[in-house]
C-alpha cells in the first residue's frame, strides 16, 4: 500500500467507522456466537500472497462483526462506560502515524512533554492539590498508565520499595525477605479484584476491610485491623481507597481513612477508575474531598471522559517514589537530558503517544462540553431510578450517585438470576449483575456517548415486560 492508496483506503475506513457508529443502534447489542466460532471461518495459516483490501473489509462484516459486543450501542448498559469520541479516534490515527516509542525524553520529546502538560491540565480540571501537579518545579506529577489495574500495582510496588528502604535504613541487618513476609496491605471488601491481584503480584498480604451499611470503608474498621496486625508483628504499609466501586459505585470515606494512613505512615492510593471523571463537575467534586491525604490517585479517562482506551491517569505527590522504584539507566537509554522529565513511572518501558487523545478531546470539547456529557449521563441514571421506584415489584439497592443504578425484583436471588437471564437472552439490551452482601443485584450503567432518554425508557419497558412474564410463570 503506497501513500496514494492509503489516502483512498483511509477515507473509506473513516466512512466505514462513521457508518458503524451511526448505525450501531440497529445492531444486536450482544452477539449470538458460541466460543470457538471464529477459527473455522478463517484460514489456518497467513496468506502467502497479499489479499485485497476489499476482501478484508468484507470479512470484517462477515467474520468480526458477528462476534462483537457493541459497547457503544445506546442499548449497552453493562459494566461501566468505555469512552469513545471522534476527536479521540482521529488522535489515535495520528499516534499510530507518528509511531514513536516514548521510553525517554530523547526518544520523542513531544511525547514526554505533552503527557506531562496534559496530566497537569486534567489535574487542574479536577482541582487536585498543587502537590500532585508537575508544573515547572513541582515534586509530583501525572503519568498515563494502561489501566487502573496497572496504576494500583505500580503504587503498591513503589510503596513496598519505599517502606523496605526505610526499614533497612533504620535496621541495616534486615533482609528484604524478612520485611516482605510481614508487609500487609488493605482495601475495602468492595474493592476491585485488581487490587487483590496487585497484592498477589507484589508478593504481599492483602486484607479486606469490612465495609459499612453503605458499602464504604470507614476508619473504625481499618483501625481495628491495623491494631490487630501490628500486635501480630505485621507491618501495615499500603491502603487502597475506592471512590466509585465497581459493584455499586460506593465511596470509601477518605476524610476518615486518610488521616489514619498519614499517622501510620502508610501509602494511601485512591482508585477512582469510573467515578473520577465526574470530579470535573463542581457538584461532584466533594466526592474527592480527602485526596490531600493520598500519596497517589488514579482514574480512567478512557471510561467516562471521551478518551478512547487506553488512557488511565495517575498522579503522585512525590515522583521520586516511583522513579526510585522503577528507574534503570542502561547505556542505550542514556542521553544528554537525563533530568528532562522522562516518565520511568510504569511497568512497560515503551509508551504510546496517548496524550494526543487527551489534547484533541480537551480542546474539541472544552471543559464545559465534558461537564455537560457527565451531567447528561447522571440525569439519565436518575431517570431510570425513578422508573424503577414507580414499580412496586422492584427495589433500588444503593444510593444512585452517578451513572449506575443497582436494582432488583423484590424476592429471591433465583428470581433475579432468571430475570437477568431473560434480559440477556433477548439481546435487546445488555446488563451484568453484582452481589451486594447476600443479594443478587442487577446493574444498569449509563454507558454510550449516544444514549438518550428514549433508550432508557425502552430499556425499562423491556425489563418490566420480562418481569411480568417471569412473575406469571408458575414456580416450583
Amino acid at each position: 500500500m503506497d501513500s496514494a492508496e492509503f489516502r483512498r483506503r483511509g477515507k473509506e475506513m473513516v466512512d466505514f467507522v462513521a457508518d458503524y457508529l451511526e448505525g450501531i443502534e440497529g445492531r444486536q447489542v450482544y452477539p449470538d456466537v458460541e466460543p470457538g466460532y471464529l477459527r473455522p471461518l478463517i484460514p489456518t495459516t497467513a496468506p502467502e500472497e497479499p489479499d485485497m483490501f476489499e476482501d478484508i473489509i468484507s470479512d470484517v462484516e462477515k467474520i468480526i462483526m458477528p462476534g462483537v459486543t457493541h459497547w457503544h450501542s445506546p442499548f449497552f448498559f453493562a459494566y461501566f462506560p468505555s469512552a469513545n469520541s471522534y476527536p479521540a479516534l482521529l488522535a489515535d490515527i495520528l499516534c499510530g502515524a507518528i509511531g514513536c516509542i516514548g521510553f525517554s525524553w530523547a526518544a520523542s520529546p513531544a511525547c514526554t512533554e505533552l503527557e506531562t502538560v496534559m496530566m497537569d491540565w486534567l489535574g487542574k480540571m479536577l482541582k487536585l492539590p498543587e502537590a500532585f501537579l508537575a508544573g515547572q518545579v513541582g515534586e509530583g506529577g501525572g503519568v498515563i498508565q494502561g489501566s487502573a489495574s496497572e496504576a494500583t500495582l505500580v503504587a503498591l510496588l513503589a510503596a513496598r520499595t519505599k517502606v523496605t528502604r526505610r526499614l533497612q535504613a533504620a535496621s541495616p541487618g534486615l533482609t528484604q525477605g524478612a520485611i516482605m513476609e510481614k508487609l500487609v496491605a488493605y482495601s475495602s471488601d468492595q474493592a476491585h479484584s485488581s487490587v487483590e491481584r496487585a497484592g498477589l503480584i507484589g508478593g504481599v498480604k492483602l486484607k479486606a476491610i469490612p465495609s459499612d451499611g453503605k458499602f464504604a470503608m470507614r476508619a473504625s474498621a481499618l483501625q481495628e485491623a491495623l491494631e490487630r496486625d501490628k500486635a501480630e508483628g505485621l507491618i501495615p504499609f499500603f491502603v487502597v481507597a475506592t471512590l466509585g466501586t465497581t459493584s455499586c459505585c460506593s465511596f470509601d470515606n477518605l476524610l476518615e481513612v486518610g488521616p489514619i494512613c498519614n499517622k501510620e505512615d502508610m501509602w494511601l492510593h485512591i482508585d477512582a477508575a469510573y467515578a473520577g471523571s465526574s470530579f470535573i463537575c463542581p457538584e461532584f467534586r466533594h466526592l474527592l474531598n480527602g485526596v490531600e491525604f493520598a500519596d497517589s490517585f488514579n482514574f480512567n479517562p478512557h471510561k467516562w471522559l471521551l478518551v478512547n482506551f487506553d488512557c488511565s491517569a495517575m498522579w503522585v505527590k512525590k515522583r521520586t517514589d516511583l522513579i526510585g522504584a522503577f528507574k534503570l539507566d542502561p547505556l542505550y537509554l542514556k542521553h544528554n537530558h537525563q533530568d528532562s522529565g522522562t516518565l520511568h513511572w510504569q511497568l512497560p518501558l515503551g509508551r504510546r503517544f496517548r496524550s494526543l487523545k487527551m489534547w484533541f478531546v480537551f480542546r474539541m470539547y472544552g471543559v464545559k462540553g465534558l461537564q455537560a456529557y457527565i451531567r447528561k449521563h447522571v440525569r439519565l441514571a436518575h431517570e431510570f431510578e425513578r422508573l424503577v421506584q414507580q414499580d412496586p415489584r422492584f427495589e433500588i439497592c444503593t444510593e444512585v450517585t452517578l451513572g449506575l443504578v443497582c436494582f432488583r425484583l423484590k424476592g429471591s436471588n433465583r428470581l433475579n438470576e432468571e430475570l437477568l437471564e431473560r434480559i440477556n437472552s433477548a439481546k435487546k439490551i445488555h446488563l451484568v449483575p453484582c452481589h451486594l452482601r447476600d443479594k443478587f443485584v442487577l446493574r444498569f450503567a449509563i454507558c454510550a456517548r449516544t444514549v438518550e432518554s428514549a433508550h432508557v425508557q425502552l430499556a425499562w419497558k423491556h425489563v418490566a415486560q420480562l418481569a411480568t412474564s417471569l412473575l406469571a410463570t408458575p414456580r416450583d
